[in-house]
């Protein structure tokens, strides 16, 4: 099995050469390449062997493949009698995870806080005029903030910058600033109904490229993506606000398309402005980078701590990415980069797209769980998932587990028992992310709380048996 992963992992690694620029990811891609090799085989019969054997079943050997597979043959030589290799020594069997470590601090900064888990929280517009709610974030646990470039101005930016590095500076706790480039997202720019604009299931609203000068009779939308309409045809899904709202296309005119609800709350959703929405199996053939996203760049370049790559699918479109970043930063080092996966491609290029990026900056990839869900449908997420983390840590690359976590406490002030449980879950990740609302300095408290109390339990795929105090039999 071991010359099998050396063989089959050398052609991955002459595709990928052309990116690995960076000796610090040198070993990452080599083991990418590795677990990439053993995962084409199917181990499920061999697994439980072994484990009757006392020995690693090798389901937790992400970050350590050939150190793994090399323990589990010098035991099996030890116990049949023959030669066979040395068992890996304790350090090169840490390395991996070390690695990560290194790189999850280059992303989001060294740990100040005692958690292996960091957390990252989108900033509202209210964040650029209220310092002190700032600064009770970044107390209360806030590692890193995310300023979405899909919505305000560069003017609100730099104010809620400029309240970060206060708190930071004040001592509230260190905080880096993530800026996430809209990216080529489907989003409607424009809105107009007879009355409210609130949807039920069943309800029928419109899609146009150019809004009636007339009153419409239904809800109308225009989205921002030009003649989107004459690639429509009926039958294709539409979903708006990372699924909220499901639909199907029912027909379509030279100007309309006409859009039926088929699933959304009881109490129905209204549109909104800037809600995005998703038609899978739809190539809109956007570009990666938005004129706007260039526009967007030139702050960002100089502003922000890390980066985020909304839409990303191809190596090519995160090479134009560290194209136009070297570009504006000059002789500064490259900042961290955060690749978005939002999209089926995205999730089947992933080994390309984490060598293209890791071999030129520090790199983290985000589980963008609204509009991923979606694209895959939601009986896949769970899945899929999972394994970007395990890809990930074979590539000693970080991941944000991002999307509703913790949504109703943001939202409501209370969670729910699944959200806890999904928040507590994500604590595998080396980040967790909080979007905006009401609640936001609670939640990141809870959130930080939890994470601590997992962390005695669990690191990655591997529990951690410590002394259980639910119980007092001895």
């Amino acid at each position: 099995m071991r010359a099998v992963v050396i063989e089959r992992s050398a052609g991955l690694l002459a595709g990928w050469s052309a990116a690995l620029d960076r000796p610090a990811f040198a070993a990452g891609a080599t083991n990418l390449a590795h677990y990439l090799a053993l995962r084409s085989q199917d181990l499920s019969a061999l697994q439980p062997r072994l484990a009757a054997l006392g020995l690693s079943s090798l389901g937790r050997s992400e970050g350590r493949v050939l150190e793994s597979l090399d323990a589990v043959a010098a035991t099996l030589a030890r116990l049949a009698g023959v030669d066979g290799p040395r068992h890996p020594d304790r350090a090169a069997f840490g390395a991996g995870a070390a690695a990560l470590a290194r790189e999850q601090a280059a992303v989001f900064g060294p740990d100040g806080r005692g958690r292996l888990t960091r957390i990252l929280v989108t900033l509202p517009a209210r964040a650029a005029e209220d310092a002190p709610f700032v600064a009770d974030l970044v107390a209360a646990g806030a590692d890193c903030v995310r300023i979405n470039c899909a919505h305000d101005s560069a003017a609100t930016w730099a104010a809620m910058i400029a309240n970060v590095r206060a708190a930071t500076a004040a001592g509230a706790g260190a905080c880096r600033v993530l800026m996430d480039l809209g990216g080529p997202k489907c989003r409607i720019v424009e809105i107009a109904a007879p009355g409210t604009t609130r949807l039920l299931r069943g309800d029928v609203f419109a899609l146009v490229d150019r809004m009636p000068r007339t009153a419409p009779r239904r809800i109308t939308v225009r989205s921002n993506v030009d003649d989107l309409v004459s690639r429509l045809r009926p039958g294709l899904p539409l979903y708006v606000d990372d699924g909220r709202i499901g639909a199907s296309i029912e027909e379509v005119s030279a100007d309309r398309a006409l859009i039926r609800v088929e699933t959304v709350r009881s109490k129905g959703l209204k549109l909104r402005v800037d809600k995005g929405f998703n038609i899978p199996g739809l190539d809109l053939g956007q570009p990666a980078i938005t004129d706007k996203d260039l526009i967007d760049l030139d702050f960002v370049a100089g502003q922000a701590d890390i980066v985020g790559c909304s839409f990303a699918q191809h190596p090519a479109d995160v090479a134009l990415m560290q194209r136009e970043l070297t570009m504006r930063r000059g002789d500064r080092p490259p900042q961290p980069l955060v690749l978005k996966i939002e999209t089926p491609l995205a999730v089947r290029n992933l080994p390309e797209l984490i060598a293209q990026g890791a071999g030129r900056q520090p790199l983290a990839v985000m589980i963008a769980r609204g509009d991923l869900a979606v694209e895959l449908g939601f009986g896949r997420i769970g899945e899929v998932q999972e394994q970007i983390l395990w890809l990930c840590e074979a590539a000693h690359v970080p991941v944000v587990w991002a999307t509703q976590v913790l949504a109703g406490l943001v939202a409501e002030g209370a969670p729910s028992r699944a959200e806890a449980t999904d928040a507590a879950m994500a604590q595998r990740a080396e980040c967790v992310m909080l979007n905006k609302g009401p609640y936001l300095v609670e939640a990141v408290r809870f959130l930080d709380d939890l994470l601590r109390r997992m962390d005695r339990h669990q690191h990655k795929k591997t529990p951690q048996l410590a002394a259980l105090d639910a119980w007092s039999a001895l």
